[in-house]
Order: C-alpha cells, then structure tokens, then sequence
C-alpha cells in the first residue's frame, strides 16, 4: 500500500511546500515534531548557560525592568528603589509584548523567582502570599505586587549598552534581549528545574561567594586543577540549608561527568526539658521535603492503611508501626515567620537513645533523602548539552569576556563621540566672531562652516543648536577638562580592548565588587556520613521455618520438632522445614530466575496456618515459585539449570532489600533451575548427571563464586534431548538410585575406584553409568 502523502500543490505562494512538493504523513509528522520539540528545549524548560534564565523568566525580568520597577540596596542593607505594583499588571505586559503563553505560566514563574525558598537568590521582591514551602500555592495575581529585587541589577544593568543581541518580539511589534548581560553565573546561583523533550535538567543552587571564586581563580588561570576548582566550589548550597552528606568522591564525579545524586539530611538540635527530659527540633530540611510532607509521613507510620487488594496490614506495616512508636511519642510544627522550619519530635520516655530516634526517623521520613543533579542546559553554542562544572564557568566566562569587551566598545564609541563634538566647539569658540558672521549671511550656513573650518557634518549640526550661555569664556574652560577626562577614559578603553590581561583584570575586579556587596554565607553543611539505614532489633535464637507445598510460611521456635505434626488447611502439605535462626532470611526461587528474601524475624508465628508467601513478595505476573531455602548467609550454594551451567553463591548473596526481587540466574527458554544444594566444607568434587545415565565429574576447584549471579560456567555438555538432571557436590562417593527389573527401586554405590572413569574435566560429556537399572538422581555419601 502507498504511503499517505499531503499535496501542497494548492498552497498559496509563500507556504511551506507550495509548487509541486509533497510530503510523506511520517516526514511531515517527523518535521513538526522535531520543531516542537526544540521550541520546549530552547523555548520553554532549559536555562541558558549565560544569563541562566529559562525565556520566559527573561522577559518577566526585561519587562519589569522597562517597567520601572528596579530597585536597589544601600551599604546598610536598606532597598529602595520604585514602589511595586499589581503582579497582574506585569503578567499583562509579559504577555502583550513578550510571551505569547498562558497568564498562569507566566505568573507560577514570577512567583517561583519571589520565593526564597525555591531559589538561593530571589529575583523579584514579592508582596504578599506568595506561597509557602509546605506546598500552599501563592495568591491570585490581583492581590499580589512585585518589583525587583537589588541584585536583578547584576544581570539587566548593562543591557543598554550594546551588550547582548536583540531580536524581533513574537509578532515584530518590539525587541526582546536574546539574552541578558548576567554579571555572575545565575545559572550555578540559583540553578534550575524542568523537563523537555528528552531532556532534563535539576541544577542545584551554589553559593555566590564561592562561585565568584571559582569564576576568579579560572579567570587568572584557565588549566587550574580539578582539585584546587572543587576546594573553591565543594558543592551545592540550597535555599533551605540541611546538609550534604555524600563523600566528596560522589560531588566530583557528579561535577565530572555533569549527572549524579547527592544524599541530603536535615538539620537538628536537641533542646533540653526540665527533670531530664529532651526533644529532637529539626531546623533545616533537605531540598523537596517541607514540614507538611514530614507530619504526613509520620502519620502514614503510626496510623498505617490498609493497602488496595489487601484484607490486612502487610507485616511491614506492622512492624514499621511497632518501631516507630518504640521511640516517639509525638510530633508537632511550631514553624512560624521567627522560625522558617522548627519540627518538634517528643521521645516516648527520657531514656531513649537520642541517636535511636533519629536514625529512626532518618531511615522512614524525608528527613534524608536524595538530591538530583543533571547539568543540562543551553550552551553558548546554542545548543542543549550536558555540562561538566568546568565547562559551565568556561562557557560563562567566555560569555562575560565578550560582554564586557561589546560594552567597552560601545563606551568607547560614545567617548570618541563627545571628544568629536567638543573638539568642534573648541574651534567655535576660537574663532566665535568669524561663526556668528557666516552663520548671519550664509544662506548655508551649514555648508559654510564646514568649508571654512573642516568641521564633520556632526560638529556643524552641534554648533548650529548650540546655546549662546556655551559660547561664554567659563564654558570654553569645562570644555578643555571635559575633554581632558574623556581623552584619559579612551586610553583606559583603548587599553582594554587591546589587552587581554587588562579585559580579564577588569572583569575580576568588577565581580569581587558584586560579590563584596550581595555575598552571604554559605548555608548547606557539607560534611560526608552513612546513609541512615534503620535496624531492627531481633533476638538471635532458634527457629524451624514451615513452608507448605501451596507457600504458606510461617516459623517455629526451637529446632527438632517432629514434621508429622505440623498441621495444614484442607488440600495442603508439608513443602519442607529449614532449621535456621531468627537472624536468617528465607530465600524463594522464582521460575523466572529472580530471587526474593524474607527475614526469618518477619515470618508469622506457628499458632495458626501462618501467611502465603505472595502476601510477604511482590511476583511478576505468571512467575511461579519453584524453590525455598533458609539458613544463614554464609552458607555456601552451588545453583545449577537443565541447560547445562551453573555457579557458586553464598546464601547471603540471594538477599535483597526489594519486595519485587531481583534477577540473579539467567534461564533461557525452557530451562529451569534445580534447587540449591550446599557445598559443605569437606566437599571436593561436583557429580553432574545427564539424560540417558551420564555421569561427570570433575573438581570443585573448576567453579567460581559469583556473588552478582548470571548465566555461570558450563558444568556438562548436554543436548536438548538429554539435559542436566542435577548437580551433586560431594566428597569420596556417590549413591546412585534408580529403578531395577519389576520397576523395583535400587541403590548402587560408587567408591572412588568405580568414579575413575567418569572423572574429567568440566563442560565434558561424561560416561554412561555401568549399572542394569535406570538411573533417576545420585546423592553423596
């Protein structure tokens, strides 16, 4: 069948495709894709490397600023500037001239660039609701005002100064600044968040005082090391503080390679109460988490809900309920505008252990948690890329270096200007009564002057408007100073342009200005800790766990109990009994190859039938479960599959923290694996048993431990019509069992004489069994 095409050959004059051309539907689609696609990456979520604005945080910011709406800041910190106004009104003005979007787009972004817990260095001074950090939303447009705030004037003062590109609206009515002439890297400063078509972007906000360093010391010397860049910048620094708690190997490499996690914890502090009593108040929380998101995880905790498709609370639930209320009492938000963030935790009684409850409280809340990062943004190229932190600060000083050189050129221009025009009123006022006469009777006294004196048609212009009060003797004095001033500013110009180290000396000098006047401190801690992980005490003794053939667990006390008297539900049996310990996990092999790990301590109690397994795992839909093991984690394995390979593992190695499993033998088609047998100590061979009566064996030495799982090593040369029957480990014999004449059961032993001929080398096909019966499995002596 043809493909479907769309004919143009109707089109107006003008029109893409017009003429003859046709399209196929995929190349169309393909085309109008791709170009919306690049207008969300370049037109909506990605910050430019230079200004680190998204467009529609610029025109907020240009369109404010030819508003009026600038402020500043005196030495004593005081603002002062114009008087906000309606954020309406400015929403209304983004949107006439500048940004053809939604008002409420628009305006979520005014608000984000007002909230000081969202960005480290607010842009707009907001008045008002503008939201809080537990999740309120800010009020509507028409009660809220806005103007900017002092340090917006570090990336729009220069903008008139032919600093950056301007380029035509979205209808051609006015010019929008392609970018704005940021003086420091606001794209580290505040950082930024969005997603676009296939990207993303999470970048953290950094410190201004740490970054200008960074900015300076690659400005005076651009091959500095990584080592002495990252002492500059060690890491983020967040709006809300917390602390960093990754080693510093983690924050390089995620500085390296442009893309990592950061682990962040909250900060706290332990109040003292009278007769001995204490609390836990947490001050600072890790970026995401908010006060409200806490109070509601704890509450999940404490007053867990019965999960969908559930009849009960999984034992997790119960038992995450236990450990918690073991050690809190309650918890309460006393945040209010002294104390942004101030979480108070009461301990169940004075003797808690203080470190209990905060690993507790770490480990199952947001308290702890993790903090992308992915340094994707605009390139000075104009293209997106992932950066490396090195690569942002080039890019943005080879950004500030043509900024600032386009701004001296532009200066120089106007100085050489002024110089023009005073040189020519220098030579009016030499020669003031010969002007005043050609002025009187020339009918051109334009033309005139210029013949006469050599003027340029500028300097003739000037003389023409100029007033009688400049030709005075006083006048003729400032012009000579003027001039003088103007002639020493040109060399100072001249000299910048021509010299790079003077450019560079410049722009060093003028960003310690900027940070000596807008610096803080830093307010993340950065210091490296463990990871919070929760333990839960469980008393090391004696257990029989019971599984049933339809997978129902449960574990009794004590080991020799007598299997006869286990009882079961109607049409259910004994599966197996593990003697093992409360500290053991229970492994359960998944025909899929995936294993799954319950804690023995986890099991329910032998009074009753106990629980399906199912209710403690999560399986993937049509997984069946063939095996179960319980026993301690340094036992030793060996796992083998009818297609012929197999691996050492370490029971330990089967265990994970994820209810889902995870993959550990690689099964192909058809196969399936045998259950786990134990290599004891004293065991040094491995007896491999095939269809049709073959036997190998070979050292146990030939096999690896593979902790991380697999498809393992070939243990026997089989065929799909004679696969693997088992894997045996043994030490001196074997004990072959099969069925005799009149289908009666036999059992032969092999003592190492008889083994000889089957000895070998591994992945060999190995030797039929002399014997008369039919052999069906062997088992070591």
């Amino acid at each position: 069948m043809d493909q479907t095409t769309i004919d143009f050959s109707s089109a107006p004059a003008g029109n893409p495709g017009s003429g003859d051309d046709a399209l196929t539907l995929a190349h169309y689609a393909e085309r109008a894709y791709l170009e919306y696609a690049l207008s969300v990456v370049k037109g909506r979520a990605l910050p430019d490397v230079c200004d680190g604005q998204k467009p529609v945080q610029r025109r907020i910011l240009y369109a404010m600023q030819r508003m009026g709406l600038t402020t500043s800041r005196s030495s004593s910190g005081q603002t002062s500037g114009a008087r906000p106004v309606k954020s309406a009104r400015v929403v209304g003005d983004v949107l006439g001239r500048y940004h053809p979007h939604g008002d409420t787009a628009a305006y979520d972004a005014l608000v984000r660039m007002a909230q000081d817990f969202a960005l480290r260095y607010p842009l707009i001074d907001g008045q008002g609701n503008f939201g809080s950090r537990d999740g309120d939303g800010a009020a509507a447009m028409r009660y809220t005002e806005a103007r900017l705030a002092p340090i917006s004037r570090l990336l729009l003062d220069e903008i008139d100064e032919g600093t950056v590109e301007f380029i035509p609206n979205y209808d051609g009515s006015t010019e929008e600044p392609r970018q704005l002439p940021a003086r420091l890297p606001f794209v580290l400063l505040n950082g930024a968040s969005g997603i676009a078509v296939g990207l993303a972007t999470e970048i953290p906000s950094h410190n201004l005082r740490e970054v200008s360093a960074a900015v300076v010391a690659l400005l005076r010397d651009e091959h500095l090391s990584d080592d002495a860049l990252h002492a500059l910048l060690p890491g983020p620094d967040y709006p809300g503080g917390g602390q960093l708690i990754s080693s510093e190997s983690d924050i390089r490499d995620a500085y390296r390679t442009g893309r990592g996690t950061l682990k962040m914890r909250a900060r706290w502090k332990i109040e003292d109460l009278a007769r001995g009593q204490w609390q836990l108040v947490v001050t600072e929380l890790p970026p995401g988490a908010s006060s409200q998101r806490v109070l509601e995880e704890i509450e999940e905790l404490t007053n867990p809900k019965v999960k969908t498709g559930k009849k009960a609370l999984t034992p997790e639930q119960v038992q995450l309920k236990t450990t918690v209320l073991s050690v809190l009492d309650g918890v309460r938000d006393e945040s209010s505008k002294d104390a942004a963030v101030r979480l108070v935790f009461e301990p169940k009684s004075r003797a808690i252990d203080q470190q209990e409850l905060i690993t507790t409280l770490l480990a199952h809340t947001s308290l702890e948690s993790s903090a992308p990062v992915n340094l994707t943004m605009v390139g000075a190229d104009g293209r997106p890329t992932q950066k490396s932190l090195r690569q942002m600060l080039s890019e943005w000083i080879g950004f500030r270096l043509a900024t600032v050189r386009r701004r001296t050129e532009h200066r120089l221009a106007r100085v050489l200007d002024r110089i023009h025009i005073l040189e020519g009123r220098q030579t009016v006022l030499l020669n003031i009564d010969e002007v005043i006469r050609i002025i009187r009777e020339s009918d051109e006294p334009k033309a005139a002057l210029i013949a006469r004196f050599r003027l340029s048609d500028r300097q003739a212009e000037d003389i023409l408007e100029i007033r009688l009060r400049q030709l005075a003797r006083l006048e003729a004095i400032k012009i000579e100073q003027e001039l003088s001033e103007l002639r020493g500013e040109q060399g100072k110009l001249e000299d910048i342009l021509g010299n790079a180290s003077s450019l560079r000396r410049l722009v060093i000098r003028e960003i310690e200005a900027d940070t000596k006047q807008f610096g803080d401190d830093r307010r993340t801690l950065i210091q490296a800790e463990k990871k919070a992980v929760a333990e839960v005490k469980v008393i090391d003794e004696p257990v029989t766990v019971v599984v049933s053939q339809k997978g129902w667990v449960r574990a009794r006390t004590g080991h020799g109990h007598d299997a006869a008297g286990f009882a079961f539900k109607a049409g259910d049996g004994l599966y197996g009994t593990f003697e093992c310990r409360t500290v053991d996990p229970l492994i359960v092999c998944g025909s899929n190859g995936r294993v799954y790990s319950v804690p023995v301590s986890a099991l329910p109690g032998a009074r009753g039938d106990g629980a399906p397994i199912t209710s403690l795992i999560e399986m993937e839909s049509g997984t069946q479960i063939l095996h179960y093991l319980a026993g301690p984690a340094d036992r030793m394995l060996l796992l083998a599959h009818s297609g012929g390979t197999g691996l050492l593992a370490r029971l330990g190695d089967l265990v994970t923290r994820q209810k889902g499993g995870k993959s550990y033998l690689t099964l192909e088609v058809g196969e399936q694996w045998f259950p786990p047998v134990t290599v004891e100590p004293s065991h040094t061979q491995v007896a491999c048993l095939a269809g049709g009566g073959r036997l190998l064996v070979f050292g146990l030495g030939e096999l690896k431990h593979q902790p991380n799982g697999g498809r393992g090593l070939t243990l026997m040369e089989v065929e799909a019509a004679d696969p693997l029957l088992m894997a045996v480990p043994f030490a001196t014999g074997l004990r072959v069992r099969g069925v005799g004449r009149g289908a009666k059961a036999r059992d032969e032993d092999l003592r190492p004489a008889a083994l000889a001929a089957h000895v070998g080398r591994r992945a060999r096909k190995g030797r039929v069994i002399d014997t008369t019966m039919k052999v069906q499995c062997v088992t070591a002596l």
